[in-house]
């Protein structure tokens, strides 16, 4: 059992560190060393790097996140679902090229069946934590590629499904025609629920995008507020969709762990669709999910 440790979530365009000590953070590290942007050193050389500040003290090291996909430092086999979120601890994979120093990384979780194919890394460590402090039936974590996650009462994870919902916003206002004479965005509040209610009248909002773009050139959107009207539109087709795909009843709840700005917007969204939800902090969640990674260590 270790009170003291490293704990690194290294990203596929971030890595964070933080020195744990006595099960309290003493200090954090924040870099853009993320495994896409090595800038051609290798993951050896950033890991040096980054742990060379904490140098006096040698404790135990455990990473989660794309360091161990095949596009990280050491491409780590995936646990299969149907998983115990508990027996992640014991499934870790020591990095060698790492010593003298003990490090390892976590497992990420996939999927695969007919009809759904899927992966995740760093978001079983958020998991963990987080069904530790609410132990839910039904997890949401937005982001990038979102996780809409489910967990049986004893805690396996037994089903997920990835949305990329923030990575497709991203696309079209930096690299589409939607994104294409705007004027600089401001916060819409009211703009970003009307994307909502469109995202949830419509069963197929292909169609709608085409539409963003011209109703900012016919005067119907003000050009500053294209991103929140898109932003409320996938948001709120992503949380109908999986309302439909996964019979999610109303009056049911949807813990959501996240930052709380992007958690707001799924909130609302939810709310929307007559859903409950809880808010759990993504950062606390992680770092309650390597704690308990880290008192299995021996």
């Amino acid at each position: 059992m270790s009170n003291s440790y490293i704990a690194i979530d290294w990203g596929s365009t971030n890595l964070r560190a933080w020195l744990c000590l006595d099960g309290k953070v003493a200090d954090s590290i924040q870099s853009e060393a993320g495994v896409t942007r090595l800038e051609g050193r290798s993951p050896l050389q950033v890991f040096t790097e980054v742990i060379s500040r904490w140098q006096q003290h040698p404790l135990p090291i455990i990473m989660a996140g794309m360091v161990g996909s095949n596009a990280g430092w050491v491409s780590v086999p995936y646990l299969p679902c149907p998983t115990r979120l508990t027996d992640i601890a014991g499934r870790l994979t020591k990095v060698e090229q790492a010593a003298p120093r003990n490090a390892w990384i976590i497992p990420g979780i996939s999927i695969v069946s007919d009809t759904n194919r899927n992966v995740m890394r760093g978001e079983e460590t958020q998991l963990l934590g987080a069904w530790q402090s609410e132990q839910d039936s039904l997890y949401l974590m937005p982001g990038t590629h979102s996780k809409w996650v489910r967990v049986d009462e004893g805690g396996t994870l037994n089903d997920f499904r990835t949305v990329m919902t923030g990575e497709l916003h991203h696309l079209l206002m930096k690299q589409s025609l939607i994104g294409v004479g705007l004027t600089e965005q401001q916060s819409a509040p009211q703009v970003f629920m009307q994307g909502v209610e469109q995202g949830f009248a419509q069963s197929n909002i292909l169609r709608c995008l085409f539409e963003t773009r011209a109703a900012h050139v016919l005067e119907q959107l003000d050009k500053s507020a294209v991103s929140e009207w898109l932003s409320g539109l996938l948001i709120g087709n992503e949380v109908a969709q999986m309302q439909q795909d996964w019979q999610i009843g109303r009056g049911e709840t949807v813990t959501v762990i996240g930052n709380p700005k992007l958690a707001a917007r799924y909130q609302q969204a939810l709310h929307h669709a007559g859903l409950n939800h809880k808010l759990l902090d993504g950062d606390k969640c992680f770092q309650a999910g390597i704690r308990s990674i880290a008192h299995e260590l021996e």
